[in-house]
């Protein structure tokens, strides 16, 4: 926690595929792009010059415009604009970068996120998977926070980093997410996966394995400190 206090943005490459994309009609809007993140506020910045624009997401507003600044798209309170939506539900672009922002920016600050204020967390019994026996902790997000769902849990395994993150996603009707993490680097002293997959999951909590929902490979990542 000394080392993360010190650090203030992360600033990374990266692809994001799978399936869920081609469903929202956006297959290939996040393929190669880089990102710089705020790590003390909710707010990212994205580059896709393979597709010709840039964007900002906070939780209050997004925005998107060309290269060149020019072409805005710009949608206030943008959570109010999935009503109704369920996994197959088509998106715009700024449904996209909204849903793709705030989980970027969860992604890149768990465990430590749980810290903050306003978040409360409870062990849960432990769980098998993958031959080994991995400890859970339920956590409740504040409303403060964009996010998949309020209430989520994390996996950790017996070195003490993260494995498996679960969710239900409310801007697709509350479909099921089982997010793995894995290819940890160090970065800035901190042990970070740079490769995530995330497949849906029964009743039961038992990962279904086809098909792949959304892919993220983290190419380069670095923090900067304050």
């Amino acid at each position: 926690m000394d080392n993360w206090k010190k650090l203030r943005t992360a600033s990374a490459t990266l692809d994001i595929g799978g399936a869920i994309w081609h469903l929202k009609g956006q297959p290939d809007m996040f393929r190669n792009i880089a990102l710089v993140a705020s790590l003390t506020r909710q707010h990212v910045s994205v580059m896709a010059p393979q597709s010709g624009w840039q964007g900002t997401f906070t939780p209050d507003a997004v925005r998107i415009e060309s290269l060149e600044g020019h072409a805005t798209e710009e949608r206030r309170a943008p959570r109010d604009f999935y009503h109704g939506h369920a996994q197959d539900t088509s998106w715009d672009r700024l449904h996209a970068l909204y849903f793709t922002g705030y989980a970027l920016w969860t992604y890149l600050t768990i465990p430590f996120l749980y810290t903050y204020p306003g978040f409360h967390t409870e062990e849960l019994p432990e769980w098998e998977e993958n031959g080994e026996v991995w400890r859970r902790l339920k956590v409740t997000f504040p409303d403060t926070i964009a996010s998949h769902t309020r209430e989520q849990i994390s996996y950790f395994g017996d070195d003490g980093l993260l494995r498996r993150h679960d969710y239900t996603v409310d801007v697709m009707g509350g479909a099921p997410g089982a997010n793995y993490a894995s290819d940890y680097r160090e970065v800035n002293g901190v042990m970070l996966p740079t490769t995530r997959r995330v497949f849906a999951y029964d009743e039961a909590r038992r990962k279904v394995g086809e098909p792949l929902l959304v892919s993220i490979d983290f190419r380069t990542i670095e923090f900067g400190a304050a």
